[in-house]
């Protein structure tokens, strides 16, 4: 049974691009329940670790909601940005943001993240993925595997996670390390980076 559409989940907020061919641009983002945009201060601490690593790569951004950190990938020369957003009405604006940024750059999946991770990609894989679930859920360590086993990211691909600071440690993967960590508030950012193994 769906849920009825209340005022303040069809209600729009607003976020702003940071930097980049769209820098000071304002985009509308429902203010629906769950829907947390990362916040400018978090977005510039995490851009500028990125300074080097988005243009001309691919972007993955995992449960987009209002695809802040994706346009805002795209907006600083990105090669091409998937979005991952399981709630059609968000889905539905981050589609019509795109459109008006007129890019063609940026494919918007209205799909559980889990699921289409789940599957083998078919693709070229992804130089640069964000992931910033809702909080409380426990959804990181779930991304992580799946992202190993499925061949979603290249060699030496980096991720970035944002969770509540409360979150317990993560448990990385073979070949893979912390590189950043950061809190601000209630949020921790953190960086990781795919370091490929060595042959024997």
């Amino acid at each position: 049974m769906k849920a009825k559409s209340t005022q303040k989940q069809q209600s729009l907020g607003e976020v702003r691009v940071i930097a980049g061919l769209w820098r000071g641009r304002k985009l509308p983002v429902l203010n629906a329940e769950g829907l947390r945009p990362t916040t400018d201060r978090v977005k510039e601490t995490l851009f500028n670790w990125l300074m080097s690593d988005i243009a001309d790569n691919r972007c993955l951004d995992c449960f987009a909601g209002s695809g802040s950190l994706g346009i805002e990938a795209l907006s600083r020369q990105a090669q091409a940005v998937v979005f991952l957003e399981k709630f059609t009405n968000a889905a539905a604006q981050l589609k019509k943001n795109l459109e008006k940024l007129k890019t063609e750059k940026g494919v918007v999946f209205n799909v559980d993240t889990l699921q289409f991770l789940a599957k083998p990609n078919q693709d070229k894989p992804f130089d640069v993925v964000f992931i910033d679930p809702p909080f409380h859920h426990q959804l990181v360590p779930k991304v992580l595997a799946l992202l190993a086993q499925n061949h979603w990211l290249s060699e030496q691909a980096i991720l970035y996670v944002e969770t509540e600071k409360d979150h317990p440690p993560l448990v990385l993967p073979e070949g893979w390390q912390m590189i950043k960590e950061k809190s601000a508030g209630m949020v921790t950012s953190r960086l990781i980076q795919l370091t490929p193994l060595k042959s024997e």
